[in-house]
Protein backbone atom coordinates (compact mmCIF):
# COMPACT_ATOMS: atom_id res chain seq x y z
CA UNK A 1 0.00 0.00 0.00
CA UNK A 2 3.02 2.29 -0.22
CA UNK A 3 4.41 4.14 -3.22
CA UNK A 4 8.17 3.81 -3.44
CA UNK A 5 8.97 4.37 0.24
CA UNK A 6 12.74 4.61 0.72
CA UNK A 7 14.46 4.95 4.06
CA UNK A 8 16.10 8.31 4.60
CA UNK A 9 18.98 7.97 7.04
CA UNK A 10 19.74 11.36 8.51
CA UNK A 11 18.79 13.62 11.38
CA UNK A 12 17.99 17.29 11.31
CA UNK A 13 20.30 19.96 12.58
CA UNK A 14 18.92 23.00 14.31
CA UNK A 15 17.21 25.63 12.20
CA UNK A 16 17.92 29.33 12.63
CA UNK A 17 17.79 32.61 10.78
CA UNK A 18 20.94 34.67 10.47
CA UNK A 19 21.00 38.46 10.52
CA UNK A 20 20.37 39.81 7.05
CA UNK A 21 20.79 36.42 5.38
CA UNK A 22 19.56 32.85 5.61
CA UNK A 23 21.85 30.61 7.62
CA UNK A 24 22.04 26.88 6.81
CA UNK A 25 21.97 27.56 3.07
CA UNK A 26 24.42 28.98 0.57
CA UNK A 27 24.09 30.68 -2.79
CA UNK A 28 25.67 28.71 -5.62
CA UNK A 29 25.22 31.30 -8.40
CA UNK A 30 26.14 30.00 -11.82
CA UNK A 31 27.01 26.62 -10.32
CA UNK A 32 23.34 25.73 -10.11
CA UNK A 33 21.63 28.18 -7.78
CA UNK A 34 20.67 27.85 -4.14
CA UNK A 35 21.03 24.52 -2.37
CA UNK A 36 20.79 23.39 1.26
CA UNK A 37 24.12 22.70 2.99
CA UNK A 38 22.63 20.43 5.65
CA UNK A 39 19.63 18.11 6.07
CA UNK A 40 16.18 19.44 5.28
CA UNK A 41 12.76 18.17 6.26
CA UNK A 42 9.38 17.81 4.62
CA UNK A 43 6.69 17.93 7.28
CA UNK A 44 3.66 15.72 6.66
CA UNK A 45 0.90 16.86 9.04
CA UNK A 46 -0.57 13.35 9.22
CA UNK A 47 0.42 9.88 10.37
CA UNK A 48 2.31 7.60 7.96
CA UNK A 49 0.47 5.59 5.32
CA UNK A 50 -1.84 8.11 3.66
CA UNK A 51 -1.56 9.72 0.25
CA UNK A 52 0.16 12.83 1.65
CA UNK A 53 2.85 10.71 3.28
CA UNK A 54 3.28 8.45 0.24
CA UNK A 55 3.76 11.33 -2.16
CA UNK A 56 6.03 13.24 0.21
CA UNK A 57 8.36 10.26 0.56
CA UNK A 58 8.54 9.70 -3.19
CA UNK A 59 9.47 13.36 -3.74
CA UNK A 60 11.87 13.50 -0.78
CA UNK A 61 13.91 10.61 -2.14
CA UNK A 62 14.36 12.43 -5.45
CA UNK A 63 15.20 15.78 -3.82
CA UNK A 64 17.85 14.02 -1.77
CA UNK A 65 19.50 12.86 -4.97
CA UNK A 66 19.28 16.32 -6.55
CA UNK A 67 20.75 18.27 -3.64
CA UNK A 68 23.04 15.68 -2.08
CA UNK A 69 21.50 16.29 1.34
CA UNK A 70 19.00 14.15 3.27
CA UNK A 71 15.36 15.22 2.97
CA UNK A 72 13.70 13.69 6.01
CA UNK A 73 9.93 13.18 6.05
CA UNK A 74 8.65 14.18 9.47
CA UNK A 75 5.12 13.04 10.36
CA UNK A 76 3.45 15.49 12.74
CA UNK A 77 -0.17 14.36 12.83
CA UNK A 78 -3.06 15.56 14.95
CA UNK A 79 -6.01 17.96 14.97
CA UNK A 80 -6.86 17.44 11.32
CA UNK A 81 -3.36 18.36 10.22
CA UNK A 82 -3.24 21.67 12.09
CA UNK A 83 -0.42 20.62 14.46
CA UNK A 84 2.09 19.89 11.72
CA UNK A 85 0.89 22.84 9.69
CA UNK A 86 1.56 25.19 12.61
CA UNK A 87 5.10 23.80 12.90
CA UNK A 88 5.82 24.89 9.34
CA UNK A 89 3.97 28.20 9.65
CA UNK A 90 6.33 29.20 12.48
CA UNK A 91 9.54 27.65 11.07
CA UNK A 92 12.43 29.79 9.87
CA UNK A 93 12.07 30.65 6.16
CA UNK A 94 15.46 29.18 5.22
CA UNK A 95 14.48 26.42 2.80
CA UNK A 96 15.21 23.69 5.33
CA UNK A 97 11.57 23.16 6.35
CA UNK A 98 8.89 22.43 3.77
CA UNK A 99 5.41 20.96 4.06
CA UNK A 100 3.51 18.62 1.83
CA UNK A 101 0.25 20.52 2.03
CA UNK A 102 -3.02 19.35 0.60
CA UNK A 103 -6.67 20.19 0.17
CA UNK A 104 -7.41 19.67 3.86
CA UNK A 105 -4.60 21.64 5.46
CA UNK A 106 -4.59 24.51 2.98
CA UNK A 107 -8.21 24.78 1.79
CA UNK A 108 -10.59 23.08 4.25
CA UNK A 109 -9.09 23.76 7.67
CA UNK A 110 -9.42 27.57 7.53
CA UNK A 111 -13.21 27.10 7.52
CA UNK A 112 -13.20 24.11 9.86
CA UNK A 113 -10.94 25.66 12.50
CA UNK A 114 -11.83 29.38 12.76
CA UNK A 115 -9.32 30.04 15.56
CA UNK A 116 -6.11 28.70 14.06
CA UNK A 117 -2.92 30.19 15.57
CA UNK A 118 -1.82 31.24 12.07
CA UNK A 119 -3.43 32.68 8.95
CA UNK A 120 -3.40 30.01 6.25
CA UNK A 121 -3.76 32.66 3.56
CA UNK A 122 -0.53 34.42 4.53
CA UNK A 123 1.56 31.91 6.50
CA UNK A 124 2.93 29.97 3.54
CA UNK A 125 4.82 30.51 0.32
CA UNK A 126 3.51 28.18 -2.41
CA UNK A 127 6.22 26.20 -4.23
CA UNK A 128 4.57 23.72 -6.56
CA UNK A 129 1.34 21.80 -7.04
CA UNK A 130 2.74 18.28 -6.97
CA UNK A 131 -0.18 16.06 -7.90
CA UNK A 132 -3.91 15.78 -8.23
CA UNK A 133 -5.36 12.56 -6.84
CA UNK A 134 -8.97 11.72 -7.63
CA UNK A 135 -10.81 10.06 -4.79
CA UNK A 136 -12.09 6.55 -5.30
CA UNK A 137 -15.29 5.31 -3.69
CA UNK A 138 -14.44 1.89 -2.26
CA UNK A 139 -16.57 -0.47 -0.20
CA UNK A 140 -16.04 -3.60 1.82
CA UNK A 141 -17.39 -6.51 -0.28
CA UNK A 142 -19.20 -7.94 2.75
CA UNK A 143 -21.07 -4.69 3.27
CA UNK A 144 -21.91 -4.13 -0.39
CA UNK A 145 -21.19 -7.24 -2.49
CA UNK A 146 -22.65 -6.06 -5.78
CA UNK A 147 -23.99 -2.99 -7.55
CA UNK A 148 -22.54 0.42 -8.32
CA UNK A 149 -22.99 4.00 -7.16
CA UNK A 150 -26.75 4.20 -8.00
CA UNK A 151 -27.43 1.09 -5.93
CA UNK A 152 -25.31 2.39 -3.05
CA UNK A 153 -27.23 5.66 -3.09
CA UNK A 154 -30.53 3.77 -3.09
CA UNK A 155 -29.39 1.69 -0.10
CA UNK A 156 -28.28 4.81 1.79
CA UNK A 157 -31.62 6.50 1.14
CA UNK A 158 -33.53 3.45 2.38
CA UNK A 159 -31.49 3.35 5.60
CA UNK A 160 -30.40 6.90 6.53
CA UNK A 161 -27.26 6.85 8.66
CA UNK A 162 -26.85 3.09 8.49
CA UNK A 163 -23.83 3.12 6.19
CA UNK A 164 -20.57 4.15 7.84
CA UNK A 165 -17.67 5.78 6.07
CA UNK A 166 -14.16 6.25 7.35
CA UNK A 167 -11.63 9.02 6.91
CA UNK A 168 -8.21 9.99 8.17
CA UNK A 169 -9.83 12.44 10.58
CA UNK A 170 -12.35 15.25 10.90
CA UNK A 171 -11.80 17.72 8.10
CA UNK A 172 -9.54 15.37 6.16
CA UNK A 173 -9.76 15.18 2.38
CA UNK A 174 -11.65 11.89 2.61
CA UNK A 175 -14.12 13.37 5.09
CA UNK A 176 -14.88 16.40 2.91
CA UNK A 177 -15.13 14.28 -0.23
CA UNK A 178 -17.72 12.08 1.46
CA UNK A 179 -19.61 15.17 2.63
CA UNK A 180 -19.64 16.49 -0.93
CA UNK A 181 -20.88 13.09 -2.16
CA UNK A 182 -23.62 12.98 0.47
CA UNK A 183 -24.80 16.49 -0.46
CA UNK A 184 -24.84 15.68 -4.17
CA UNK A 185 -26.63 12.35 -3.69
CA UNK A 186 -29.03 13.55 -0.99
CA UNK A 187 -28.07 10.84 1.48
CA UNK A 188 -27.02 10.53 5.11
CA UNK A 189 -24.10 8.38 6.23
CA UNK A 190 -22.28 8.04 9.54
CA UNK A 191 -18.74 9.43 9.66
CA UNK A 192 -16.08 7.46 11.56
CA UNK A 193 -12.89 9.55 11.84
CA UNK A 194 -9.52 7.91 12.44
CA UNK A 195 -6.08 9.16 13.36
CA UNK A 196 -4.75 8.70 9.86
CA UNK A 197 -5.56 6.85 6.65
CA UNK A 198 -3.67 3.65 7.46
CA UNK A 199 -5.77 2.62 10.51
CA UNK A 200 -8.93 3.59 8.61
CA UNK A 201 -7.94 1.32 5.74
CA UNK A 202 -7.29 -1.55 8.14
CA UNK A 203 -10.80 -1.24 9.55
CA UNK A 204 -12.35 -0.91 6.10
CA UNK A 205 -10.66 -4.11 4.94
CA UNK A 206 -11.74 -5.93 8.10
CA UNK A 207 -15.35 -4.77 7.68
CA UNK A 208 -15.55 -2.53 10.75
CA UNK A 209 -16.71 0.31 8.48
CA UNK A 210 -18.51 0.09 5.15
CA UNK A 211 -16.80 2.50 2.76
CA UNK A 212 -14.52 5.44 2.14
CA UNK A 213 -13.76 8.04 -0.51
CA UNK A 214 -10.04 8.62 -0.57
CA UNK A 215 -7.09 8.85 -2.92
CA UNK A 216 -5.81 6.07 -5.11
CA UNK A 217 -2.41 5.31 -3.50
CA UNK A 218 -3.75 3.60 -0.36
CA UNK A 219 -6.86 1.99 -1.94
CA UNK A 220 -5.80 0.66 -5.33
CA UNK A 221 -3.54 -2.15 -4.01
CA UNK A 222 -6.27 -3.74 -1.81
CA UNK A 223 -8.79 -3.26 -4.63
CA UNK A 224 -6.49 -5.12 -7.01
CA UNK A 225 -6.00 -7.81 -4.39
CA UNK A 226 -9.76 -8.33 -4.14
CA UNK A 227 -10.01 -7.13 -0.54
CA UNK A 228 -12.14 -4.09 -1.46
CA UNK A 229 -14.52 -3.12 -4.27
CA UNK A 230 -14.11 0.15 -6.16
CA UNK A 231 -17.38 1.71 -7.34
CA UNK A 232 -16.41 5.03 -8.87
CA UNK A 233 -13.84 7.78 -9.25
CA UNK A 234 -14.51 11.40 -8.32
CA UNK A 235 -12.69 13.05 -11.24
CA UNK A 236 -14.53 14.10 -14.39
CA UNK A 237 -12.36 11.74 -16.45
CA UNK A 238 -11.54 8.10 -15.83
CA UNK A 239 -8.19 7.17 -14.33
CA UNK A 240 -5.49 5.84 -16.62
CA UNK A 241 -4.51 3.53 -13.74
CA UNK A 242 -8.02 2.04 -13.64
CA UNK A 243 -9.80 2.83 -16.92
CA UNK A 244 -12.51 0.28 -16.19
CA UNK A 245 -13.69 2.32 -13.21
CA UNK A 246 -16.55 4.70 -14.15
CA UNK A 247 -16.72 8.23 -12.85
CA UNK A 248 -19.36 9.33 -10.37
CA UNK A 249 -20.70 11.64 -13.08
CA UNK A 250 -21.29 8.63 -15.32
CA UNK A 251 -23.35 7.00 -12.57
CA UNK A 252 -26.04 9.57 -11.99
CA UNK A 253 -24.16 12.52 -10.44
CA UNK A 254 -23.51 14.81 -13.43
CA UNK A 255 -20.64 17.24 -12.93
CA UNK A 256 -19.58 15.71 -9.63
CA UNK A 257 -15.90 16.28 -8.92
CA UNK A 258 -14.05 16.03 -5.61
CA UNK A 259 -10.35 15.46 -6.09
CA UNK A 260 -7.55 15.66 -3.60
CA UNK A 261 -4.43 17.63 -4.38
CA UNK A 262 -1.00 17.89 -2.86
CA UNK A 263 1.71 20.50 -3.11
CA UNK A 264 4.85 21.76 -1.44
CA UNK A 265 4.81 24.99 0.52
CA UNK A 266 7.41 26.78 2.62
CA UNK A 267 7.07 29.27 5.47
CA UNK A 268 6.13 32.77 4.34
CA UNK A 269 9.05 35.10 3.61
CA UNK A 270 11.18 32.27 2.24
CA UNK A 271 13.43 34.02 -0.33
CA UNK A 272 12.25 33.83 -3.95
CA UNK A 273 15.49 32.19 -5.09
CA UNK A 274 14.80 29.27 -2.76
CA UNK A 275 11.17 28.98 -3.83
CA UNK A 276 12.12 29.09 -7.51
CA UNK A 277 14.91 26.54 -7.13
CA UNK A 278 12.57 24.06 -5.48
CA UNK A 279 9.91 24.76 -8.12
CA UNK A 280 12.32 24.06 -10.97
CA UNK A 281 13.67 20.85 -9.43
CA UNK A 282 10.27 19.52 -8.33
CA UNK A 283 8.76 20.24 -11.74
CA UNK A 284 11.56 18.30 -13.41
CA UNK A 285 11.17 15.42 -10.97
CA UNK A 286 7.39 15.24 -11.31
CA UNK A 287 7.60 15.23 -15.10
CA UNK A 288 10.45 12.73 -15.22
CA UNK A 289 10.15 9.34 -16.84
CA UNK A 290 11.16 7.87 -13.48
CA UNK A 291 8.45 9.32 -11.26
CA UNK A 292 5.50 10.14 -13.52
CA UNK A 293 4.64 6.51 -14.38
CA UNK A 294 4.81 5.61 -10.68
CA UNK A 295 2.39 8.38 -9.81
CA UNK A 296 -0.01 7.46 -12.60
CA UNK A 297 0.05 3.80 -11.57
CA UNK A 298 -1.24 4.85 -8.17
CA UNK A 299 -4.00 7.07 -9.56
CA UNK A 300 -2.09 10.33 -9.10
CA UNK A 301 -1.66 12.87 -11.88
CA UNK A 302 1.45 15.06 -11.80
CA UNK A 303 0.38 18.70 -12.09
CA UNK A 304 3.38 21.03 -11.56
CA UNK A 305 3.01 24.74 -12.33
CA UNK A 306 4.51 28.03 -11.20
CA UNK A 307 4.43 29.13 -7.55
CA UNK A 308 2.10 31.99 -8.53
CA UNK A 309 -0.35 29.64 -10.26
CA UNK A 310 -0.31 27.31 -7.26
CA UNK A 311 -1.09 30.26 -4.99
CA UNK A 312 -4.12 31.22 -7.08
CA UNK A 313 -5.27 27.60 -7.07
CA UNK A 314 -5.08 27.41 -3.27
CA UNK A 315 -7.14 30.59 -2.94
CA UNK A 316 -9.86 29.27 -5.26
CA UNK A 317 -9.96 25.91 -3.46
CA UNK A 318 -10.16 27.59 -0.05
CA UNK A 319 -13.25 29.48 -1.19
CA UNK A 320 -14.86 26.42 -2.80
CA UNK A 321 -14.41 23.96 0.07
CA UNK A 322 -15.07 26.56 2.73
CA UNK A 323 -18.54 26.87 1.26
CA UNK A 324 -19.01 23.07 1.45
CA UNK A 325 -17.98 23.08 5.12
CA UNK A 326 -20.41 25.87 5.93
CA UNK A 327 -23.28 24.38 3.88
CA UNK A 328 -22.97 20.97 5.53
CA UNK A 329 -22.20 22.48 8.95
CA UNK A 330 -19.13 20.26 9.31
CA UNK A 331 -17.67 20.41 12.79
CA UNK A 332 -14.06 19.77 13.74
CA UNK A 333 -15.08 17.62 16.70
Amino acid sequence: MMLGRRGLAAGLGGLALGTGMVRGARAQGAAGGWKPDRPARIVVPFTPGGSTDILARALAAELQEVFGQPFVVENRGGAGGTIGTEVVAHAPPDGLTLMMGHIGTLAVNPALYPNLPFDTATAFAPIVLAAIVPNILVVNPKSFPKGGVPELIALAKSKPGALSYGSGGNGSAAHIAAVAFSLAAGIEMTHVPYRGTAPMMNDLISGTIDLTLTGGPPVLPPVRAGMLRALGVTSLDRLSAAPELPTMAEQGLPGFEATQWYGLVAPARTPPEIINRFNVECTRILKSAKLQPRLEAEGAVAAPDTPEAFGRFITAERERWGEVVRRANVQAN
